[in-house]
């Protein structure tokens, strides 16, 4: 895997001098460290809020990353789009970190933080199920619902400003070894890296459709998941247009409970 320099460092998705969007790098290390995903920050005036901040392996990097933008003390927001430890493993450093930022997670997942050394409710937020509206500075993001995609309990978040859609795991691209871009160019090859993963990972098909429905109302200019490549322009549309198409989860998986007793 070829990381340019470049990449290891925060890359802006989005700046108009007062609002802003980064992607918060990668490193050849990274790969051997488990599957690899992307962390994202957004920031708006004085405040900003991290996305996904990932697991253990990766922190120092995203940290790094973090505060060569902002002061940690500005943080406002720790979004969380579910509950896997590639997403909330590192909650418990972030929430020394960044001292004034709330924890912002589905109201099914709240429960379970304490099992990850932090205690004390006055910093969590709950996500009710049908979503929420988070003031940053000045901008608003959506948490949107993204239930059983692949968790129970799962939101999207949806920055108005820039268009940005971060999508969590739907999106998702599994790279072989040694394959990686940032950017999705070719959109009929990325499939193939794609497809196995929500096939398995995405429990239904009727959820996915829903959630489709509501994105494309949204209209959103980039598609940003937490593993995988970014969609901008007309792959978003393509992105889209194949996730309505797809069957997951359940509706073509039956075969997992044939087994031998």
């Amino acid at each position: 895997m070829a990381i340019k320099k470049i990449y290891t460092e925060a890359y802006p998705l989005y700046d108009d001098g007062e609002h802003k969007v980064f992607w918060l790098g990668i490193e050849e290390a990274d790969e051997e460290k488990g599957i690899l995903t992307n962390q994202y920050m957004i920031v708006d005036g004085e405040e900003a809020a991290l996305l996904d901040p990932g697991g253990y392996f990766i922190f120092d990097r995203v940290a790094r990353n973090v505060l060569s933008k902002i002061d940690p003390m500005k943080v406002k927001y720790l979004l969380y789009s579910h509950q896997d430890p590639d997403v909330i493993g590192t909650i418990n450093l972030w929430y020394e970190e960044t001292p004034n930022a709330k924890i912002v997670i589905s109201s099914l997942w709240v429960r379970f933080v304490p099992h990850l050394a932090v205690t004390g409710s006055s910093r969590l937020l709950e996500i009710p199920d049908r979503g929420m509206r988070l003031k940053l500075g000045s901008s608003i993001i959506y948490a949107l619902p993204a239930h059983y995609l692949h968790s129970p309990g799962n939101f999207s978040f949806y920055d108005e400003k820039s268009g940005i859609l971060f999508s969590g795991d739907i999106g998702a691209a599994a790279f072989p070894e040694g394959e990686w871009y940032l950017f999705v160019d070719n959109f009929e090859s990325h499939t193939q890296y794609m497809e196995g993963f929500h096939r398995r990972y995405m429990s239904s098909t009727k959820a996915l459709r829903a959630w489709v429905r509501l994105i494309r109302r949204l209209d959103p200019r980039v598609i940003a998941p937490q593993h995988g490549a970014i969609f901008e322009g007309e792959n978003v549309k393509k992105f889209l247009n194949w996730l309505d198409n797809l069957e997951v989860g359940i509706d073509v998986n039956e075969h997992l409970f044939d087994i031998v007793l």
